[in-house]
């Protein structure tokens, strides 16, 4: 940490904290998070290194590796201790995260801009997939949009998983994105689940709050609609979430839908 200049914090939580900060060879404004190590905290082998390493970074690495990918938060520097990590990433500026910058625009967001920021998300989340990554908490929070070019980010791999194509069992990241059939079956599918995700963040981002129990009745029944928005918008929401995981948009299929050929 020598390296480095830290300032004030941006951010904590049960993880530990986000502060600000600059590194003294160039003067690169940057973020640092500093995490306590949970007891039962998974490591993972990353190819390249020859020490297991703590989920989140080993997780982050492999999202930054290969072809670069903007709309994901690059990472870089770390250091592991004993009882915690620290990562450095670059730091946006200006930038905040998704949920502010809907709530200083009212709370919701007109179509065009929830397009913009729908294609990058969308973007992020296949890259993740193409790099064998599973972010699993994609939501509002954790995604940076700088507000003077509305270029996106999508940041905290800490709930994340290696890809996998066998169904997932164990909970891990935020209940009001986790799709029915977790809560049915106690199971679900990475691509599917994402896809779910995805839909839950486009129906904030043009009705200003979560679906309740009536929309999604009318969504599965694909004659879900409300005022204001297009049939085009109405339409990709209604296919992305489904409760049958089978009947979902595919993620690799998201970015031809309808709406997104509409000016």
């Amino acid at each position: 940490m020598r390296n480095y200049k830290i300032g004030p914090k941006l951010g904590s939580g049960g993880f530990g904290l986000v502060c600000e900060g600059t590194r003294n060879e160039d003067e690169l404004k940057v973020a640092v998070k500093i995490s306590v190590k949970a007891p039962n905290m998974p490591n993972i082998s990353v190819p390249g290194h020859p020490n297991r390493l703590p989920l989140e970074i080993g997780l982050t690495l492999m999202a930054n590796k290969g072809p670069s990918a903007p709309q994901i938060i690059q990472l870089l520097d770390w250091e592991e201790e004993t009882d915690h990590y620290i990562m450095v990433m670059e730091r946006p500026s200006p930038c905040m995260d998704l949920l502010s910058f809907m709530e200083l625009h009212g709370g919701i967001l007109d179509e065009r801009t929830a397009r913009y920021v729908m294609r990058q998300v969308i973007c992020a989340a296949k890259a993740c997939f193409e790099k064998g990554v599973f972010h699993r908490d994609i939501k509002p929070e954790n995604l940076l949009v700088n507000p003077d070019t509305m270029e996106v980010k999508l940041i905290d791999f800490g709930c994340g998983a290696l890809m996998k194509k066998s169904a997932f069992k164990d909970f891990c990241g935020t209940e009001q994105y986790f799709p029915p059939e977790y809560k049915f079956k106690g199971t679900y599918h990475a691509k599917p689940m994402t896809v779910w995700s995805l839909g839950i963040v486009l129906f904030e981002m043009v009705c200003g709050d979560f679906p309740t129990a009536g929309d999604l009745y009318l969504i599965a029944a694909n004659i879900w609609t409300r005022p204001g928005l297009s049939q085009e918008c109405c339409d990709l929401i209604c296919d992305c979430l489904q409760p049958k995981p089978k009947k979902r948009l595919a993620l690799k299929k998201i970015h031809l839908h309808d709406w997104f050929e509409v000016c």
